[in-house]
């Protein structure tokens, strides 16, 4: 296998150039555009033209390496990596011309995040990390923030939007929230709102069913930057097991997990 910094640089370069494509196509998209694939889950050619660019140029990069995509452009997963890619993360976003939005890509190398990009593309901000090399925002190195309680957190979330069945626990864990910290803000790309936690602009951030190419970027981004990232249960299923708990530190990270269990426990 490649160097992984090297192999990271080499991803970033792609993320700008298929930044380029996406901006493009930003700017003349209009709503007759979408489609559906499912109740409120939308799609649209971008997100496929997007990902097919993504996989070619992985393909390039690590041979050897299967893929996790969220547009299924390819689903051979392989024993040793894999590429876990969203190629449009806010795409709702995207298609109502709110400028939040990203590009994440990770890999996988067997169990273990090695490398995470996501690239915010309005801004232009790519936030990457490899394991054990730190995390970045462009050039510059990035950490969570020093804040140490809840109390004086800003903490991003996402709301449900297809899966309601946990919408009243849902209510009742944001009033939790707003209650007892500086706010709760939900940009509508949960890798984006892991990136910003890396930064140290937001303090933590949860959120319920979501998938592997939602977070697995942003989630090593986290961890290098000096945050934690577990599941609810403040164990190690966050990246197949559809719950995120992400924050800059123990402290906050347990109060959080006490405010989300009525999520999860009946």
């Amino acid at each position: 296998m490649a160097d992984v910094s090297s192999l990271r640089d080499q991803v970033t370069a792609l993320t700008a150039q298929v930044r380029t494509f996406i901006q493009a196509e930003a700017a003349q998209f209009d709503m007759s555009k979408m489609e559906r694939k499912g109740f409120n889950d939308l799609v649209s050619y971008v997100d496929k033209q997007a990902e097919q660019q993504l996989v070619e140029g992985l393909q390039k990069l690590l041979p050897e390496a299967g893929f996790i995509t969220e547009e299924g452009t390819s689903s051979v997963q392989k024993d040793e990596y894999n590429w876990i890619i969203d190629p449009l993360d806010g795409t709702t976003n995207f298609i109502h011309g709110l400028p939040v939005y990203s590009i994440s890509v990770a890999l996988l190398q067997r169990e273990e995040l090695v490398l995470g990009v996501v690239h915010e593309l309005n801004q232009d901000e790519c936030f990457h990390a490899v394991k054990g090399g730190g995390a970045f925002c462009n050039q510059e190195r990035i950490s969570v923030s020093q804040v140490g309680s809840l109390a004086d957190a800003l903490i991003a979330t996402g709301f449900p939007y297809h899966d309601f069945n946990k919408m009243q626990n849902y209510l009742q864990v944001l009033g939790r929230f707003m209650q007892n910290s500086h706010g709760v803000r939900r940009l509508g790309s949960a890798a984006v709102d892991l990136a910003y936690v890396a930064a140290g602009r937001f303090e933590g951030f949860f959120e319920f069913n979501l998938n592997p190419w939602d977070v697995a970027g942003g989630a090593l981004i986290v961890q290098e930057a000096g945050g934690i990232v577990t599941d609810f249960k403040g164990e190690n299923g966050y990246l197949f097991g559809r719950q995120i708990c992400a924050s800059n530190g123990q402290a906050i990270q347990q109060e959080m997990l006490t405010l989300t269990e009525p999520i999860w426990k009946e």
